[in-house]
Protein backbone atom coordinates (compact mmCIF):
# COMPACT_ATOMS: atom_id res chain seq x y z
CA UNK A 1 0.00 0.00 0.00
CA UNK A 2 1.69 3.47 -1.17
CA UNK A 3 1.87 6.31 1.32
CA UNK A 4 -0.95 8.21 -0.20
CA UNK A 5 -3.41 5.62 -0.14
CA UNK A 6 -2.60 4.52 3.52
CA UNK A 7 -3.03 8.06 5.00
CA UNK A 8 -6.29 9.25 3.16
CA UNK A 9 -7.53 5.63 4.57
CA UNK A 10 -6.34 7.01 7.96
CA UNK A 11 -7.92 10.23 6.87
CA UNK A 12 -11.15 9.11 6.08
CA UNK A 13 -11.71 7.87 9.93
CA UNK A 14 -10.27 10.07 11.32
CA UNK A 15 -12.87 12.83 9.33
CA UNK A 16 -15.98 10.46 10.88
CA UNK A 17 -14.90 12.39 14.67
CA UNK A 18 -13.99 15.59 13.27
CA UNK A 19 -17.05 16.20 11.73
CA UNK A 20 -18.99 15.90 14.94
CA UNK A 21 -16.60 17.75 17.29
CA UNK A 22 -17.90 21.02 19.37
CA UNK A 23 -16.59 24.31 18.84
CA UNK A 24 -15.33 24.41 21.96
CA UNK A 25 -12.82 21.39 21.18
CA UNK A 26 -12.07 22.91 18.08
CA UNK A 27 -10.90 26.02 19.58
CA UNK A 28 -8.87 24.29 22.17
CA UNK A 29 -7.27 22.36 19.50
CA UNK A 30 -6.34 25.42 17.45
CA UNK A 31 -4.76 27.30 20.88
CA UNK A 32 -2.78 24.80 21.73
CA UNK A 33 -1.33 24.15 17.93
CA UNK A 34 -0.77 28.02 18.44
CA UNK A 35 1.46 26.95 21.50
CA UNK A 36 3.43 24.17 19.91
CA UNK A 37 4.24 25.83 17.05
CA UNK A 38 5.94 28.67 19.19
CA UNK A 39 7.31 26.08 22.25
CA UNK A 40 8.81 24.72 18.86
CA UNK A 41 10.44 27.66 16.90
CA UNK A 42 13.97 27.07 17.63
CA UNK A 43 13.44 23.40 15.98
CA UNK A 44 11.37 24.80 13.64
CA UNK A 45 13.86 27.79 12.54
CA UNK A 46 16.65 24.67 12.38
CA UNK A 47 14.71 22.46 9.86
CA UNK A 48 13.98 25.49 8.25
CA UNK A 49 17.53 26.53 7.36
CA UNK A 50 18.37 22.97 5.96
CA UNK A 51 15.97 23.36 3.77
CA UNK A 52 17.17 27.15 2.56
CA UNK A 53 20.41 25.48 2.62
CA UNK A 54 18.72 22.65 0.35
CA UNK A 55 17.56 24.80 -2.01
CA UNK A 56 20.79 27.43 -2.48
CA UNK A 57 22.26 24.01 -3.80
CA UNK A 58 19.85 23.47 -5.93
CA UNK A 59 20.09 26.94 -7.21
CA UNK A 60 16.62 28.31 -6.04
CA UNK A 61 16.01 32.16 -7.12
CA UNK A 62 15.80 34.17 -3.80
CA UNK A 63 12.16 34.40 -4.72
CA UNK A 64 11.46 30.83 -4.04
CA UNK A 65 13.53 31.37 -1.08
CA UNK A 66 11.80 34.01 0.53
CA UNK A 67 8.80 31.82 -0.44
CA UNK A 68 10.15 29.07 2.03
CA UNK A 69 12.10 30.87 4.73
CA UNK A 70 10.77 31.23 7.85
CA UNK A 71 11.84 33.73 10.83
CA UNK A 72 10.72 34.42 14.47
CA UNK A 73 7.98 36.79 13.33
CA UNK A 74 7.01 35.21 10.53
CA UNK A 75 6.26 31.90 12.93
CA UNK A 76 4.90 34.11 15.63
CA UNK A 77 2.77 35.73 12.77
CA UNK A 78 1.46 31.93 11.45
CA UNK A 79 0.64 31.28 15.04
CA UNK A 80 -1.75 34.65 15.28
CA UNK A 81 -3.44 33.60 12.14
CA UNK A 82 -4.47 30.12 14.46
CA UNK A 83 -5.22 32.33 17.29
CA UNK A 84 -7.91 34.39 15.17
CA UNK A 85 -9.76 30.93 13.95
CA UNK A 86 -10.49 30.51 17.57
CA UNK A 87 -11.97 34.46 17.36
CA UNK A 88 -14.53 33.15 14.26
CA UNK A 89 -17.88 31.91 14.19
CA UNK A 90 -17.95 27.91 13.61
CA UNK A 91 -20.05 27.35 10.22
CA UNK A 92 -20.86 24.05 11.18
CA UNK A 93 -24.41 23.76 11.95
CA UNK A 94 -25.53 27.20 10.94
CA UNK A 95 -28.77 26.98 9.23
CA UNK A 96 -29.07 28.42 5.89
CA UNK A 97 -32.45 28.15 4.92
CA UNK A 98 -35.64 26.65 6.52
CA UNK A 99 -38.89 25.93 4.60
CA UNK A 100 -42.09 24.64 6.43
CA UNK A 101 -44.42 22.34 4.09
CA UNK A 102 -47.62 23.13 4.31
CA UNK A 103 -48.07 19.30 4.66
CA UNK A 104 -45.70 19.74 8.11
CA UNK A 105 -42.76 18.47 6.71
CA UNK A 106 -39.40 21.36 8.03
CA UNK A 107 -36.59 21.28 5.22
CA UNK A 108 -33.38 22.36 7.00
CA UNK A 109 -30.59 23.13 4.65
CA UNK A 110 -27.07 23.18 7.14
CA UNK A 111 -23.54 23.60 6.70
CA UNK A 112 -21.63 20.62 6.82
CA UNK A 113 -17.60 19.46 6.93
CA UNK A 114 -16.23 18.64 3.07
CA UNK A 115 -14.84 15.47 4.46
CA UNK A 116 -11.52 14.80 3.81
CA UNK A 117 -9.74 17.52 1.79
CA UNK A 118 -6.41 16.90 -0.07
CA UNK A 119 -3.63 19.91 0.14
CA UNK A 120 -1.03 19.98 -2.82
CA UNK A 121 1.26 22.61 -2.20
CA UNK A 122 4.59 24.23 -3.17
CA UNK A 123 7.47 25.90 -1.15
CA UNK A 124 5.11 27.51 1.90
CA UNK A 125 5.57 26.42 4.70
CA UNK A 126 2.91 28.91 6.01
CA UNK A 127 0.41 26.80 3.71
CA UNK A 128 1.10 23.03 6.32
CA UNK A 129 -0.08 25.68 9.51
CA UNK A 130 -3.15 27.61 7.69
CA UNK A 131 -4.71 24.67 5.79
CA UNK A 132 -4.17 22.19 9.03
CA UNK A 133 -5.96 24.73 11.50
CA UNK A 134 -8.91 25.92 8.85
CA UNK A 135 -9.37 21.86 8.21
CA UNK A 136 -9.59 21.22 11.80
CA UNK A 137 -12.16 24.11 12.50
CA UNK A 138 -14.29 23.15 9.66
CA UNK A 139 -14.60 19.38 11.06
CA UNK A 140 -12.44 18.11 7.88
CA UNK A 141 -9.48 15.84 7.65
CA UNK A 142 -6.46 16.88 5.77
CA UNK A 143 -3.57 15.11 3.60
CA UNK A 144 -0.74 17.63 3.17
CA UNK A 145 1.41 17.19 0.22
CA UNK A 146 3.89 20.58 0.29
CA UNK A 147 7.15 20.47 -1.86
CA UNK A 148 10.75 19.00 -1.37
CA UNK A 149 11.82 22.16 -0.96
CA UNK A 150 10.01 22.68 2.53
CA UNK A 151 9.99 18.87 3.47
CA UNK A 152 12.04 19.59 6.95
CA UNK A 153 10.00 22.72 7.70
CA UNK A 154 6.82 21.14 6.88
CA UNK A 155 7.56 17.51 8.75
CA UNK A 156 8.20 19.73 11.75
CA UNK A 157 5.56 21.98 11.58
CA UNK A 158 3.07 19.02 11.47
CA UNK A 159 4.74 17.23 14.03
CA UNK A 160 3.72 19.78 16.51
CA UNK A 161 0.26 19.94 15.03
CA UNK A 162 0.18 16.21 15.70
CA UNK A 163 1.06 16.77 19.02
CA UNK A 164 -1.58 19.60 19.72
CA UNK A 165 -4.21 17.42 18.62
CA UNK A 166 -3.39 14.28 20.80
CA UNK A 167 -3.17 16.93 23.87
CA UNK A 168 -6.68 17.92 22.76
CA UNK A 169 -8.38 14.66 22.52
CA UNK A 170 -8.70 14.36 18.99
CA UNK A 171 -7.19 11.60 16.45
CA UNK A 172 -3.60 12.73 15.36
CA UNK A 173 -4.31 11.15 11.66
CA UNK A 174 -7.22 14.04 10.83
CA UNK A 175 -3.68 16.03 10.37
CA UNK A 176 -1.42 14.13 7.74
CA UNK A 177 1.72 15.12 5.65
CA UNK A 178 3.19 12.55 2.66
CA UNK A 179 6.31 13.01 3.01
CA UNK A 180 7.36 11.04 -0.17
CA UNK A 181 8.57 13.98 -2.22
CA UNK A 182 8.18 11.83 -5.52
CA UNK A 183 5.82 13.21 -8.44
CA UNK A 184 4.15 9.94 -8.18
CA UNK A 185 3.55 10.01 -5.23
CA UNK A 186 1.49 13.34 -4.85
CA UNK A 187 -0.52 11.96 -8.23
CA UNK A 188 -1.81 9.25 -6.33
CA UNK A 189 -4.01 11.81 -4.40
CA UNK A 190 -5.47 12.76 -8.29
CA UNK A 191 -7.46 9.27 -7.59
CA UNK A 192 -8.71 8.52 -4.29
CA UNK A 193 -12.31 8.86 -4.55
CA UNK A 194 -12.99 6.67 -2.45
CA UNK A 195 -11.45 8.87 0.35
CA UNK A 196 -10.66 12.54 -0.67
CA UNK A 197 -13.84 14.58 -1.24
CA UNK A 198 -11.87 17.59 -2.66
CA UNK A 199 -8.21 18.40 -3.98
CA UNK A 200 -6.65 21.53 -3.39
CA UNK A 201 -3.71 22.94 -5.37
CA UNK A 202 -1.92 25.87 -4.56
CA UNK A 203 1.22 26.90 -6.39
CA UNK A 204 2.66 27.78 -9.48
CA UNK A 205 0.18 27.62 -13.29
CA UNK A 206 1.81 24.29 -13.94
CA UNK A 207 0.84 22.29 -11.08
CA UNK A 208 -2.49 23.87 -10.68
CA UNK A 209 -3.08 22.60 -14.29
CA UNK A 210 -1.57 19.26 -13.83
CA UNK A 211 -4.33 18.83 -10.88
CA UNK A 212 -6.96 20.38 -13.28
CA UNK A 213 -6.25 17.88 -16.10
CA UNK A 214 -5.50 14.88 -14.50
CA UNK A 215 -7.45 15.01 -11.54
CA UNK A 216 -10.42 12.53 -10.94
CA UNK A 217 -11.45 13.86 -7.40
CA UNK A 218 -12.86 17.11 -7.65
CA UNK A 219 -10.96 19.63 -7.75
CA UNK A 220 -11.43 23.74 -5.77
CA UNK A 221 -8.47 25.84 -8.03
CA UNK A 222 -6.66 28.36 -6.76
CA UNK A 223 -4.82 30.67 -9.20
CA UNK A 224 -1.44 31.38 -10.45
CA UNK A 225 -1.17 36.05 -9.53
CA UNK A 226 -0.71 37.29 -12.66
CA UNK A 227 -1.95 40.87 -11.14
CA UNK A 228 -2.07 44.13 -12.79
CA UNK A 229 -2.71 47.65 -11.93
CA UNK A 230 -4.02 50.53 -14.54
CA UNK A 231 -3.40 54.13 -13.66
CA UNK A 232 -5.67 56.36 -15.51
CA UNK A 233 -5.78 59.72 -16.77
CA UNK A 234 -7.02 60.96 -13.57
CA UNK A 235 -4.30 59.38 -11.30
CA UNK A 236 -3.24 61.53 -8.58
CA UNK A 237 0.30 60.73 -9.23
CA UNK A 238 1.71 60.42 -5.56
CA UNK A 239 -1.09 57.80 -4.91
CA UNK A 240 -0.14 55.72 -7.65
CA UNK A 241 3.05 55.39 -6.93
CA UNK A 242 2.92 54.80 -3.48
CA UNK A 243 0.49 52.04 -4.67
CA UNK A 244 2.76 50.81 -7.60
CA UNK A 245 5.97 50.45 -5.05
CA UNK A 246 3.57 48.87 -2.32
CA UNK A 247 1.69 46.39 -4.67
CA UNK A 248 5.58 45.33 -6.21
CA UNK A 249 8.02 45.95 -3.93
CA UNK A 250 6.99 44.79 -0.24
CA UNK A 251 6.86 41.28 -0.41
CA UNK A 252 7.42 40.35 -4.56
CA UNK A 253 7.37 36.70 -4.16
CA UNK A 254 3.28 36.29 -3.21
CA UNK A 255 0.52 35.78 -5.67
CA UNK A 256 -0.93 39.01 -5.06
CA UNK A 257 1.90 41.12 -5.97
CA UNK A 258 1.47 43.22 -9.23
CA UNK A 259 3.58 41.99 -12.28
CA UNK A 260 2.11 44.45 -14.61
CA UNK A 261 1.25 48.30 -14.38
CA UNK A 262 -0.74 49.30 -17.52
CA UNK A 263 -0.70 53.08 -17.60
CA UNK A 264 -2.84 55.89 -19.52
CA UNK A 265 -0.41 57.55 -22.32
CA UNK A 266 -1.56 61.32 -20.98
CA UNK A 267 -0.58 60.07 -17.34
CA UNK A 268 2.48 58.58 -19.02
CA UNK A 269 3.40 61.81 -20.36
CA UNK A 270 3.08 63.72 -17.30
CA UNK A 271 4.32 61.27 -14.90
CA UNK A 272 5.82 58.01 -16.47
CA UNK A 273 9.63 59.18 -16.04
CA UNK A 274 9.20 59.68 -11.94
CA UNK A 275 7.44 56.30 -11.56
CA UNK A 276 9.83 54.66 -13.74
CA UNK A 277 12.83 55.89 -11.78
CA UNK A 278 11.19 55.36 -8.15
CA UNK A 279 11.19 51.34 -9.53
CA UNK A 280 14.50 51.82 -10.12
CA UNK A 281 15.43 52.94 -7.02
CA UNK A 282 13.80 50.60 -5.35
CA UNK A 283 15.37 47.73 -6.93
CA UNK A 284 12.88 46.40 -9.85
CA UNK A 285 13.78 45.49 -13.27
CA UNK A 286 11.23 46.97 -15.71
CA UNK A 287 10.25 45.55 -18.82
CA UNK A 288 8.46 48.05 -21.18
CA UNK A 289 6.10 47.87 -24.62
CA UNK A 290 7.37 49.77 -27.46
CA UNK A 291 5.99 53.16 -26.37
CA UNK A 292 7.58 52.72 -23.05
CA UNK A 293 10.91 51.89 -24.58
CA UNK A 294 10.86 54.91 -26.73
CA UNK A 295 10.09 57.00 -24.06
CA UNK A 296 12.80 55.56 -22.00
CA UNK A 297 16.02 53.53 -23.73
CA UNK A 298 17.33 51.36 -21.10
CA UNK A 299 13.47 49.23 -20.32
CA UNK A 300 13.89 45.90 -21.41
CA UNK A 301 11.57 45.33 -24.40
CA UNK A 302 8.51 42.90 -22.96
CA UNK A 303 7.72 39.92 -24.71
CA UNK A 304 4.33 38.13 -25.79
CA UNK A 305 5.60 35.55 -22.98
CA UNK A 306 6.30 38.70 -20.51
CA UNK A 307 2.07 39.76 -20.33
CA UNK A 308 1.46 35.85 -19.15
CA UNK A 309 4.18 36.00 -16.49
CA UNK A 310 4.06 35.38 -12.95
CA UNK A 311 7.58 37.40 -11.88
CA UNK A 312 7.45 37.06 -8.03
CA UNK A 313 10.71 38.62 -7.97
CA UNK A 314 11.39 42.01 -8.48
CA UNK A 315 10.47 42.69 -11.83
CA UNK A 316 7.68 44.33 -13.61
CA UNK A 317 5.56 44.62 -17.22
CA UNK A 318 4.67 48.30 -17.90
CA UNK A 319 2.32 49.13 -20.95
CA UNK A 320 0.86 52.43 -21.64
CA UNK A 321 -2.80 51.90 -23.18
CA UNK A 322 -4.65 54.67 -24.89
CA UNK A 323 -7.79 53.64 -23.43
CA UNK A 324 -9.53 52.48 -20.34
CA UNK A 325 -11.07 49.98 -22.63
CA UNK A 326 -7.54 48.93 -23.83
CA UNK A 327 -6.55 48.43 -20.22
CA UNK A 328 -9.46 45.98 -19.44
CA UNK A 329 -8.80 44.23 -22.57
CA UNK A 330 -5.17 43.11 -22.02
CA UNK A 331 -6.39 42.65 -18.08
CA UNK A 332 -9.13 40.09 -19.62
CA UNK A 333 -6.63 38.11 -21.85
CA UNK A 334 -3.97 38.22 -19.91
CA UNK A 335 -4.60 38.01 -16.34
CA UNK A 336 -5.49 35.09 -13.66
CA UNK A 337 -8.62 36.41 -12.39
CA UNK A 338 -6.74 37.08 -9.12
CA UNK A 339 -6.43 40.62 -8.09
CA UNK A 340 -6.56 43.72 -10.36
CA UNK A 341 -6.61 47.80 -9.39
CA UNK A 342 -7.18 50.97 -11.21
CA UNK A 343 -6.44 54.01 -9.77
CA UNK A 344 -8.32 57.05 -10.94
CA UNK A 345 -10.34 60.33 -9.11
CA UNK A 346 -12.97 59.22 -11.87
CA UNK A 347 -15.70 56.88 -9.82
CA UNK A 348 -17.47 56.49 -13.11
CA UNK A 349 -14.69 54.64 -14.65
CA UNK A 350 -13.37 53.41 -11.56
CA UNK A 351 -17.14 51.34 -11.57
CA UNK A 352 -16.80 50.32 -15.29
CA UNK A 353 -12.99 49.12 -14.88
CA UNK A 354 -14.38 46.71 -11.91
CA UNK A 355 -17.72 45.81 -13.51
CA UNK A 356 -15.63 44.88 -16.79
CA UNK A 357 -12.44 43.37 -14.93
CA UNK A 358 -12.95 39.49 -14.62
CA UNK A 359 -11.45 38.96 -10.99
CA UNK A 360 -12.09 37.66 -7.88
CA UNK A 361 -10.76 40.95 -6.19
CA UNK A 362 -11.07 44.09 -7.80
CA UNK A 363 -9.97 47.51 -6.47
CA UNK A 364 -10.06 51.34 -6.73
CA UNK A 365 -7.29 53.48 -5.20
CA UNK A 366 -5.71 50.37 -3.06
CA UNK A 367 -2.30 48.23 -3.13
CA UNK A 368 -3.25 44.38 -4.70
CA UNK A 369 -1.40 43.29 -1.40
CA UNK A 370 -5.00 43.30 0.58
CA UNK A 371 -6.28 39.79 -1.27
CA UNK A 372 -5.27 37.82 1.58
CA UNK A 373 -7.46 36.02 4.33
CA UNK A 374 -5.98 37.13 7.38
CA UNK A 375 -6.31 40.80 5.70
CA UNK A 376 -9.67 39.94 4.54
CA UNK A 377 -10.33 39.03 8.39
CA UNK A 378 -10.82 35.63 7.39
CA UNK A 379 -7.75 34.46 9.49
CA UNK A 380 -5.64 31.93 7.86
CA UNK A 381 -6.73 31.37 4.26
CA UNK A 382 -6.14 27.60 2.68
CA UNK A 383 -5.59 29.61 -0.67
CA UNK A 384 -7.01 32.27 -3.34
CA UNK A 385 -9.72 30.86 -5.87
CA UNK A 386 -10.06 31.92 -9.14
CA UNK A 387 -12.83 30.07 -10.37
CA UNK A 388 -16.31 30.54 -9.73
CA UNK A 389 -18.01 27.60 -8.46
CA UNK A 390 -18.45 27.50 -5.00
CA UNK A 391 -15.70 29.46 -3.82
CA UNK A 392 -13.91 32.70 -4.98
CA UNK A 393 -11.12 35.09 -3.65
CA UNK A 394 -9.26 34.71 -0.15
CA UNK A 395 -11.11 30.87 0.93
CA UNK A 396 -11.51 30.85 4.62
CA UNK A 397 -13.87 28.31 6.73
CA UNK A 398 -17.03 28.93 4.74
CA UNK A 399 -15.05 27.72 1.28
CA UNK A 400 -14.16 24.36 3.38
CA UNK A 401 -17.39 23.46 3.79
CA UNK A 402 -20.95 21.87 1.88
CA UNK A 403 -24.34 22.01 2.83
CA UNK A 404 -26.87 18.88 3.48
CA UNK A 405 -30.56 19.00 3.45
CA UNK A 406 -32.35 18.05 7.08
CA UNK A 407 -35.75 16.76 6.46
CA UNK A 408 -38.19 16.81 9.81
CA UNK A 409 -41.09 14.96 9.45
CA UNK A 410 -43.80 13.22 11.57
CA UNK A 411 -45.35 10.61 9.28
CA UNK A 412 -45.46 12.39 5.81
CA UNK A 413 -45.45 10.89 2.10
CA UNK A 414 -45.99 12.23 -1.24
CA UNK A 415 -48.69 11.41 -3.26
Amino acid sequence: MGEALEKAKLAKESSKYTASLPTEVKNHALECIANELLLDMDDILAENARDLEAGRQMGLTESVLDRIRLSDDRIREIAEAVRQLIQLGDPIGEVLETIKKENGLVICQKRVPLGVIGMIYEARPNVTVDAAALSLKTGNAVILRGSSSSIYSNIKLVSAIRRALIKSGIPENAVQLIEDSDRETAKELFYLNEYLDVLIPRGGKKLIQTVLKESTVPVLETGAGNCHIYIDDSADPEMAENIVLNAKVQRPSVCNAVETVLISDCWFSENGSTLLEALRKNGVDLIGDKAVCKACQSVEHATEEDWHTEYLSLRVSLKITKTIEEAVDHINKYGTKHSEAIITEDETRAQYFMDQVDAAAVYHNSSTRFTDGFEFGYGAEIGISTQKLHARGPMGLKALTSSKFFMYGSGQIRN
